[in-house]
């Protein structure tokens, strides 16, 4: 088996997480506290908000608490790389950031092979298969897990709905798809996987440039956050890609869109889930979210009838009118008829048997903003779906 298949199956089986981390790494555009969560994050960025004119005293450091495997696939220290060093020299300036305090935490930072195959595309990519996808996060675990947090955080769910006019369902099965309500927010230390893909992306990607460059910015506005909240940068964990918190927010995304909605002064996405609520909610306000649109409409294709090339040249993105839609051939009914707005079809294959096919509107589109991946839009409608019928159903 390849490498990268069987990094695929510990994907499958939870092993590793199919998190926030890599899904925004993939596009220029683009990241009442139960048990787990506390032993999963001890160590956390809490930036001050922008209206807190003094900082809070700096957060404690937790011991390092990187897995064997994670320890034993650290190759080297960045301080062998003199590129870093230039590197950290240039930022500093750049950011307005203590030189020193730069160089010392970029000199802490290990390079870790495991970081760099994990971004590799496989050498023999497994088929899609939306059902078997579906199945990992539909599922009763993860449901029950979402009716838990739901209703420990009606309040701010219902008043993160009204200020940002995002369902509750839509972003309770965010968090859920994400990091199962912060039960799996990654244990890689962040300063190790942001500064392997900064300078050490993988060549053979078909994208190295553009990707080691995206990572560059997202290490610059890491130890921004960090500088700025007092946080140990070496402490702070999250994924193999770099992402932080509940919500699975990329150091730039953090920067731009998480907001203080618990009113504490801090912007915390790793222990407030109201903070991770209320910026799950603001970042697809941020990517236009419409309130009250539908995510996705059924739609009926007629083998030779209906111009696929056409309909799918565009992916995801929504281009086609209700009129141009049907008049490539791909029915619709009902609703569906009176949209207003553009809409994509929506192909989501299913191993050896026939795809699946939906009108996606610009809300889904919304979706995947977050995640480049018509799988895990849909993952995310499903589960919010799943969701909402299991609270309607609640005494």
């Amino acid at each position: 088996m390849h490498l990268n298949q069987f990094f695929a199956v510990l994907l499958s089986m939870g092993l590793l997480w199919p998190s926030l981390s890599l899904a925004q790494a993939q596009t220029p555009q683009n990241s009442t506290q139960n048990s787990a969560q506390k032993s999963a994050q001890k160590s956390q960025i809490k930036q001050p908000a922008k209206s807190q004119a003094k900082k809070k005293p700096a957060i404690k450091p937790s011991p390092n608490k990187n897995t064997p495997a994670l320890a034993a696939a650290a190759d080297s220290l960045m301080s062998q790389n003199i590129e870093v060093s230039q590197w950290a020299t240039a930022a500093a300036q750049r950011l307005q950031l203590d030189p020193a305090w730069v160089q010392k935490n970029m000199q802490k930072a290990q390079r870790l092979p495991l970081v760099e195959k994990l971004v590799l595309p496989a050498a023999s990519p497994i088929a899609k298969d939306w059902g078997a996808y579906r199945a990992r996060f539909i599922e009763p675990v993860r449901i029950q897990a979402g009716v838990r947090f739901w209703l420990r955080h009606r309040a701010t769910l219902e008043k993160a709905e009204q200020d940002y006019g995002v369902p509750a369902a839509i972003i309770v099965g965010i968090i859920g798809v994400e990091t199962l309500y912060g039960q799996n927010t990654g244990n890689f230390r962040v300063i190790d996987a942001l500064g392997t893909l900064a300078f050490h992306f993988p060549q053979a990607h078909p994208r190295a440039a553009e990707r080691q460059a995206f990572f560059r910015g997202e290490l610059e506005q890491f130890l921004l956050l960090t500088s700025r909240s007092g946080a140990n940068p070496a402490a702070v964990r999250g994924s193999y890609a770099g992402a932080l918190g509940l919500p699975q927010f990329m150091p730039s995304s953090w920067a731009k869109f998480a907001v203080d909605y618990d009113g504490d002064g801090r912007i915390d996405l790793f222990t407030s889930p109201a903070d991770a609520i209320g910026s799950v909610a603001n970042y697809f306000k941020a990517f236009q979210w419409r309130p009250g649109m539908p995510t996705h409409y059924p739609v009926t294709l007629t083998p030779g009838q209906t111009d696929m090339d056409s309909l799918l040249a565009p992916d995801i993105l929504p281009t086609f009118s209700v009129a141009s839609f049907t008049g490539k051939g791909a029915g619709l009914e009902g609703a569906a008829l009176a949209h207003q707005g553009p809409l994509a079809l929506i192909e989501l294959r299913n191993g050896p048997n026939p795809p699946s096919y939906v009108a996606g509107t610009e809300n889904f589109y919304a979706i995947t903003r977050y995640n480049w991946s018509s799988y895990y839009a849909m993952a995310v409608i499903d589960l919010a779906e799943a969701l909402a019928r299991e609270m309607q159903n609640r005494p």
